[in-house]
């Protein structure tokens, strides 16, 4: 029990990590500034440019993956016990202490989850989906609805794993909480934060 809430914090930790921030202080800039104010690595291009922006988004992907990935590959964790470490860095995002509680949209550290879970099984369905989904709506909190149902209807037919299952659930859940605002505008209607 208290191993597994030692990686339960330790994955909390890592997601929390606020590298859109960080980074971005170090080119004279606040990344929640810009755009829909969101710490996170979309907000991170646009406020610091490509280089912060590439940078953040593979720290905020790895933030997840990794503590996940030793969990689940070297220490061999599985079934009930790796959900909430799967789950812990997107909240850590989500929720960061080290900024008051708040943060970002959890969309590249939810990549991450899923290369620490599967390697690149789900990423090569996922990534695909969200960017055609995004190019034809335009409209990110319903590109991300669809991913999720695409990714659920791959897991459901090629590894109904009940682990990856119910991460799939939690993360939809927290996901989906995190862009109401888009969801509440029709798909076809780009948001007006943007």
């Amino acid at each position: 029990m208290l191993e597994s809430l030692l990686w339960v914090l330790i994955s909390f930790l890592s997601g929390s990590l606020p590298f859109a921030v960080w980074l971005g202080r170090l080119k004279g800039k606040d990344v929640r500034a810009v755009g829909d104010r969101n710490p996170g690595a979309i907000n991170a291009f646009r406020a610091g440019g490509k280089w912060v922006g590439i940078a953040v988004l593979l720290l905020d992907i790895s933030k997840a993956a990794a503590p996940i990935g030793l969990a689940y590959y070297e220490f061999g964790w599985r079934g009930a016990r790796m959900v909430p470490i799967a789950i812990a860095p997107m909240l850590g995002h989500a929720f960061s202490p080290f900024l008051g509680w708040r943060g970002g949209k959890a969309i590249a550290t939810a990549l991450g989850v899923w290369i620490g879970l599967t390697l690149w099984r789900v990423p090569l369905i996922a990534l695909p989906a969200l960017t055609l989904f995004y190019l034809w709506l335009r409209n990110a909190g319903w590109a991300l609805l669809l991913t999720l149902a695409t990714i659920g209807v791959y897991l459901l037919l090629f590894n109904p794993d009940p682990l990856f299952l119910s991460v799939l659930v939690l993360q939809s859940a927290l996901l989906l909480w995190k862009h109401r605002q888009d969801l509440s505008q029709p798909p076809w209607q780009k948001p007006l934060h943007e």
